[in-house]
């Protein structure tokens, strides 16, 4: 069901997340299909989001150190409370980080232990619940066990491969998502090998069969784990004030599932420094709860200072004693990333989000001649570091308001109101720049920093129809490809442009790459339309024939706020497209 389908971020369209597919070979291996090159460790990482609002970040090996063959691990990591999916991931600290950043390095962690773990490859994905709290985003999905299960389905179907095996980890309401999953069935499917509750526990209950299931499941295979970290919090406080009420917080949940469960397999009971530590003696289950004597806030100290999601990503494993030791100090310093990452705009309007240019910015013609020989590959990882760097010119940062209407299913009117870069993408300053074609992958990287999406085929039309500026195509049948291409179709478009004042709205002298529902007809392929005549006729009907990886001169990038108003009343492109009576605003396709 679409809606329980994962889209790619800010696209909507389930089937541009498979448009990246190993669009070059690095080091001897492909990108994994819709991954793109991370900026750290050499890297695949890849960005999606649910119609629902789940947003999964995945972070897999570099192409070159994922072996199809080998079993793949694919561990989903739901996000604590109040935390973004990149604060989880973590990364260094320098002024002005937020310090969420440097509590959990659930990435950092990962990365030690794919340097341990030669059996298998690991792949991560953090998933964070709209609003950033997995317990009231199932509060607003009453079908949340069915939606949480459906994501875990769609992602496993992104590794290709050997037999792809299930952990399942969170962090404080992290926990939420993993007692959704539990829900969505009578029993836990068998792919799933490891479940780990870091201090996530609370929603623990034996009336909800919590405790049948989990003990039917790890009896039912050897390589089973249940892992629970946790910590004495019942007399905790916090400005004065008692932090869990009299029947809440882990201590309580964990000591429930020790009665459960100790009910029809004895658990050893043993001191493990400050920790009581409880076992089976098949060791599918252990038990670690902090005395905490001091009654200090422990709550995220047990995920990223005391290695809490290495140990249990590593106990019952030949790697349990190879990485550091439970408790602390860190064990994963070296592979955390550095906190450039940590700067990642979120959605958010894209005047405000797109960073200044920098005052030492290379001018638009320079930045092109540098990639006059480069590979596609290159060329998109230079032009997308420009361009999220802030080296565009300021004319695109004031965006221009375009009003449309429609009638829904009802015939009731609606009017939209959408905002628009007033030109296409473009590499530069104002007195030196260079409109940009990129593949449909770079497109959307840049759009979501930016807080933006792709236009739809009925936007571009709009657009149009509202420009201040209209050129008649200039098009050009010679080394389409080539970069010096590029350079002299921009050169043509200004001489056209001469005498309009930058900052109008320009259109006719591009086609667009666009989002649409007929990527779903084949993969990896770049959705086209538009470069209007005069007269007001597309060029470009709305087609797909071209591969991801095709870009010539004559295609632009068009970015389109992400959010935007109907009738009068804030919302975002995504809700509104997924909206059926709404939807007719902005797409003219089913």
């Amino acid at each position: 069901m679409l809606c329980c389908g994962i889209v790619r971020l800010l696209a909507l369209f389930a089937a541009v997340l498979l448009a990246v597919q190993g669009a070059a070979a690095q080091g001897g291996g492909r990108l994994l299909p819709g991954f793109q090159r991370g900026p750290w460790f050499e890297e695949q990482v890849a960005e999606e989001t649910a119609l629902t609002g789940v947003r999964l970040l995945f972070n897999a090996p570099a192409p070159s150190r994922f072996d199809p063959s080998r079993p793949t691990r694919l561990v989903f990591y739901a996000t604590p409370n109040g935390n973004t999916a990149e604060q989880t991931l973590g990364s260094a600290l320098i002024a002005g980080t937020d310090w969420h950043f440097d509590i959990q390095h659930i990435a950092a962690q990962t990365r030690r232990l794919r340097e341990l773990d030669s059996r298998e490859n690991i792949v991560l994905v953090c998933v964070e619940a709209a609003g950033r709290s997995w317990p009231a985003w199932r509060q607003k999905h009453t079908d949340n066990a069915a939606l949480i299960r459906g994501v875990v389905e769609e992602a496993r179907k992104r590794i290709p491969g050997a037999p792809v095996r299930v952990t399942l980890a969170g962090h404080s309401g992290g926990g939420s998502f993993l007692f959704g999953f539990l829900n969505g069935g009578d029993s836990l499917p068998d792919y799933v090998e490891r479940l780990l509750f870091l201090d996530a526990n609370y929603a623990y209950a034996d009336d909800a069969k919590h405790g049948e299931k989990l003990q039917a499941w790890l009896n039912a295979a050897p390589e089973r784990r249940l892992i629970v970290v946790a910590y004495d919090d019942r007399n905790i406080q916090l400005n004065g004030k008692p932090v869990v009420g009299p029947d809440g917080g882990t201590y309580r949940a964990t000591h429930r599932m020790l009665d459960y469960f100790g009910k029809t397999t004895p658990l050893t009971q043993t001191a493990q420094g400050d920790f009581d530590r409880y076992e089976s003696q098949d060791r599918h289950r252990l038990f670690l709860l902090h005395k905490n004597p001091a009654n200090k806030i422990l709550h995220t100290a047990l995920v990223g200072e005391m290695n809490g999601f290495l140990m249990g990503m590593t106990y019952g494993t030949p790697e349990e004693k190879q990485w550091g030791t439970f408790g602390g100090p860190r064990a994963y310093t070296a592979w955390v990333q550095p906190a450039a990452l940590a700067s990642v705009l979120p959605a958010a309007p894209a005047s405000t989000a797109i960073p200044a240019r920098p005052k030492e910015a290379t001018g638009g013609q320079a930045v092109m001649a540098r990639t006059l020989e480069m590979p596609l590959a290159d060329r998109e990882a230079l032009l997308l570091r420009e361009i999220t760097g802030g080296n565009l010119p300021d004319f695109l940062r004031t965006f221009k308001t375009v009003r449309v209407t429609a009638k829904d299913s009802d015939g009731v009117m609606h009017t939209a109101l959408f905002d628009v870069m007033p030109d296409y993408l473009a590499v530069g300053s104002d007195t030196d720049f260079v409109r940009t074609p990129l593949t449909p992958m770079t497109a959307l990287l840049i759009a979501a920093r930016f807080g933006c999406a792709l236009p739809t085929r009925k936007m571009v039309d709009a657009i149009y129809t509202q420009a201040e500026v209209k050129l008649d195509p200039h098009p050009m049948t010679e080394n389409r490809e080539a970069v010096k291409t590029f350079l002299e179709h921009n050169a043509i478009v200004e001489t056209q442009r001469s005498g309009k004042p930058l900052g109008l709205l320009v259109a006719g002298i591009k086609k667009d790459v666009v989002q649409s529902l007929r990527l779903l007809e084949k993969p990896n392929r770049v959705a086209l339309y538009g470069w209007h005549k005069l007269d007001g006729s597309p060029i470009q009907p709305l087609t797909i024939v071209h591969r991801d990886t095709y870009v010539d001169y004559s295609h632009g990038i068009r970015l389109v706020r992400e959010t935007l108003t109907v009738d009068g009343k804030p919302t975002t492109l995504t809700v509104v497209l997924a909206d059926p009576r709404l939807k007719i605003l902005l797409t003219d396709e089913p």
